[in-house]
């Protein structure tokens, strides 16, 4: 498929739907049974929402978009590129304050919601702004008192007409396409500008990476936000590969989605594996007997499988035994097709990588940043090096800076930020992206070895990873999370919260901290801790929509504890 003939994102899109059959079903909300989206049905309900949309905007005006993940969500982001604007998504879990800093920097024209939760977020805001014209929903909003808004409804449950005329579309692939906000884990979210030629050039690295394992109609299930720009580059790729889409109803039910729908290919983040490595894990602790024996040696030829190591045929018949007596039912609980799992958005723990693949679910781990559109290198399906993070796509460049530092260059990498010159000269220098991450090359694929501005370094010179320290309390089963502090400190001291199974059994906590130190060098040691019952979360504002922990603030929040331990 040759990805350099479109200009836009909406040209890959139009002409993908005149290579379906109108009726075939694209889009499926499994949160609705019976909300099914065919390649006309979304066509269409594009070019009118576009329509409506282009009565209000000018080209390049943004259009802050906040919905959780169901067909409309696609729908709205091709009908804004059609109509001329830039999308602005933003997280369903934020709050009012969040929400304002965001409209106050981008200043959109208008604000799509799906529903009267999300509205009520931002009514008071919208209406003592006078630059947003007119608010647009998925469902009716129960309000007398807001802006005059536009309701989709009617467009979705209207016939598709057969005579419609698709409008000519002039954006360049140097045009924006969307402005998507950074996490904010160090700071304030950035406004990171993305080109249409960026995501393109995304999508086609995709597409040749998951080339090898398309079906005539590869499934995807989609729970991570679309308003994460891994997420959001992902959908094209499903457009490109012209796949059947299921949004999931929600992550508590994704494994019940998962083998409803039997996906080929899912995207997720690192926390998702994690909690599916321990769950997996956990149940595998407790079998006895035969079962306990298939087990582990299903973990161990896997394992031996994944890192090319001979195989005498004695173990390759009993792996190929194991594979239809365990592997075949692991699978099945997932739905029974699974290719690949894709894992983006952060480090991938090396154990768990290893474990899921040698079970039997495929797990590719990737790198990227939103200034990159996102993804910038990953593993290839049939040669994955689980401790890396794979080959840089051909639509970048990759180098090693003489510090460590990991630039980028290529029509992926982002125009810049937002309304901030002084950040965007920051990291983008003689058109190289600075990305803050430290890494090196190791057969043509990378390896990520530290996060710069993670980095703690002790009075005596040496720079210590928390990250690495964090993944090893977490990997224990008494640990759910973690964080490391001892910037320019004389040792390093940690906050920790117990899985709620071990909660009343804090005795045992030093001894695991105890054996964690084993295989940790002096100074990378954690000499004290204390304990909180409050996890972080979301909705607490100490993690990010994708899960991330937001380091900065939890450590603000905590400091005065912290110090108290030195």
């Amino acid at each position: 498929m040759n990805f350099k003939k479109y200009n836009n994102l909406v040209d890959l899109f139009f002409e993908q739907c005149e290579r379906q059959k109108g009726d075939k079903t694209f889009l499926s909300n499994m949160k609705y049974s019976n909300q099914n989206f065919s390649w006309n049905k979304v066509k269409f309900t594009v070019i009118q929402l576009a329509d409506e949309i282009s009565k209000i905007i000018q080209k390049g005006d943004r259009c802050l978009l906040i919905s959780e993940n169901r067909p409309e969500w696609m729908i709205s982001d091709l009908a804004i590129m059609l109509a001329g604007g830039i999308t602005v998504p933003a997280y369903t879990t934020y709050v009012t304050r969040d929400y304002e800093y965001i409209i106050n920097d981008c200043e959109p024209s208008i604000i799509i919601v799906s529903n009267d939760e999300q509205f009520s977020k931002i009514s008071k805001i919208s209406n003592n702004n006078s630059k947003i014209k007119k608010i647009f929903s998925f469902e009716k909003l129960n309000t007398n008192d807001a802006k005059s808004y536009f309701n989709i409804e009617y467009l979705i449950n209207s016939k598709p007409k057969s005579d419609l005329i698709i409008p000519k579309v002039t954006l360049k692939r140097l045009d924006p396409a969307c402005i998507i906000y950074t996490s904010g884990t160090q700071g304030n979210p950035k406004g990171v500008v993305l080109s249409h030629g960026g995501i393109l050039s995304n999508c086609e690295g995709g597409y040749k990476l998951l080339e090898p394992i398309l079906e005539k109609e590869t499934r995807f299930l989609t729970w991570l936000p679309l308003s994460h720009s891994y997420e959001h580059a992902v959908q094209f790729i499903q457009i490109a590969v012209a796949a059947k889409v299921f949004y999931a109803e929600s992550i508590d039910k994704l494994i019940k989605n998962m083998s409803e729908c039997s996906p080929h290919i899912m995207t997720a983040v690192p926390r998702f594996y994690q909690n599916l490595y321990q769950k997996i894990n956990s149940s595998f602790n407790k079998t006895k007997g035969l079962k306990k024996t298939l087990i582990n040696v299903t973990i161990k030829l896997g394992t031996k499988k994944l890192k090319k190591q001979i195989m005498s045929p004695l173990e390759k018949l009993t792996n190929f035994v194991v594979e239809k007596l365990v592997r075949v039912k692991i699978k099945k609980q997932f739905g029974g097709s699974l290719k690949t799992f894709v894992s983006g958005g952060g480090a991938l723990d090396v154990e768990i990588g290893c474990f899921l693949n040698s079970i039997g679910l495929p797990t590719l781990q990737g790198y990227g940043l939103t200034e990159t559109s996102p993804v910038v290198s990953c593993n290839p399906i049939d040669d994955i090096r689980i401790e890396t993070v794979g080959i840089p796509f051909e639509c970048n460049e990759v180098k090693i800076a003489d510090d460590g530092e990991i630039l980028v260059k290529g029509e992926n990498v982002m125009i810049g930020y937002w309304n901030n010159d002084k950040e965007t000269k920051n990291v983008l220098k003689d058109g190289w992206l600075y990305t803050g991450d430290i890494g090196k090359f190791e057969n043509n694929y990378l390896i990520i070895t530290d996060r710069k501005k993670d980095i703690l370094i002790t009075p005596g010179g040496d720079n210590i990873s928390p990250v690495k320290i964090e993944h090893l309390l977490t990997s224990s089963e008494m640990v759910d999370q973690a964080i490391v502090y001892g910037d320019n400190k004389p040792y390093l001291v940690a906050i920790i919260i117990l899985n709620k199974d071990f909660q009343n059994r804090k005795e045992n906590l030093d001894k695991e901290i105890e054996n964690i130190n084993k295989h940790l060098t002096k100074v990378e040691k954690i000499k004290k801790y204390f304990t909180i019952e409050e996890n972080f979360t979301i909705e607490n504002g100490m993690m990010t929509p994708t899960l991330k922990l937001k380091r900065f603030k939890i450590i603000n929040k905590y400091k005065k504890e912290l110090e108290n331990l030195y």
